[in-house]
């Protein structure tokens, strides 16, 4: 499918970050980072453990302040607004944190209400239901899942009952933070492929922080590097290797990188095979 195409898209980079400060303390996380998230592409978010991926989205959905830096999402600046205003831009994105963040005392089904109660508090409890009902079943849970709690869950269900929750304002970016963290490969791969279907049938941008070469490989359009507080590096897989960049060397030409290399061509290789 051509991206570009598709009605939702003006062509205009939905996220902007440039010159990005983040400090604790003594200690500098982010030093002058810059990233733009090109529109209909999932961006694929990589570096070591303590280079502040999550906090570099976290701070792009204002849930941390950056020392310094600008910031917009959809044209409109973040940086410096009360996470109470602007509610035009908020409920145009979606967020599923690690291991889904799920209300522990509510169904899921009510977890998934939660950003509707918020943003639209005048529709009515049984429409409300209904479009929770639809954003469940959307996210690859059987029916019976509405009623649960996340106790009842496991640890894929409550990953997919995030991504419901995420996608309950119909956003246009969607933020993912590790969503294959913790799964099996079959579930892995599955959380894969519903991501990159939902990113082609509901033309979503994706913020996507992973770990996981196979993800990087099967479903990101292009990956960011961060290391040295700054993002280093951005572009296909190919590309990002031939920086020569050492921590992107060790990544993908390590034996996990080889392998997950190796896994990809011959998927593809069967898939052409099958045409």
């Amino acid at each position: 499918m051509d991206d570009t195409l598709h009605p939702r898209f003006s062509g205009n980079p939905p996220v902007v970050v440039k010159g990005l400060v983040n400090r604790f303390g003594d200690f500098t996380v982010h030093q002058d980072l810059s990233l733009e998230v090109r529109e209909g592409e999932i961006l694929g978010v990589v570096g070591g453990s303590g280079t502040g991926k999550s906090v570099l989205m976290r701070s792009i959905i204002g849930l941390q302040t950056p020392n310094d830096g600008h910031i917009s999402v959809f044209g409109r600046t973040i940086t410096g607004i009360d996470p109470d205003q602007d509610l035009g831009v908020r409920c145009r994105w979606g967020v599923m944190f690690q291991g889904g963040a799920l209300f522990s005392t509510l169904t899921v089904g009510e977890n998934v209400e939660v950003p509707l109660r918020q943003f639209y508090p005048d529709i009515s409890p049984e429409l409300r239901k209904e479009i929770a009902r639809y954003k469940v079943l959307l996210s690859g849970l059987p029916e019976d899942a509405i009623a649960k709690f996340p106790s009842e869950l496991s640890g894929g269900m409550k990953k997919r009952a995030g991504l419901a929750r995420a996608l309950a304002l119909d956003p246009e970016l969607l933020f993912l933070d590790e969503p294959t963290a913790g799964l099996d490969p079959i579930g892995a791969a599955a959380f894969d492929r519903l991501t990159r279907e939902l990113k082609e049938t509901l033309g979503l941008t994706v913020f996507l922080i992973t770990h996981d070469l196979d993800t990087l490989y099967e479903i990101c359009d292009r990956v960011a590097v961060i290391a040295d507080k700054q993002v280093v590096a951005v572009g296909t897989i190919p590309e990002l290797i031939e920086t020569g960049h050492p921590w992107i060397e060790a990544y993908f030409n390590g034996p996990r990188g080889r392998a997950a290399q190796s896994s990809h061509q011959r998927a593809h290789q069967r898939q052409d095979g099958s045409e």
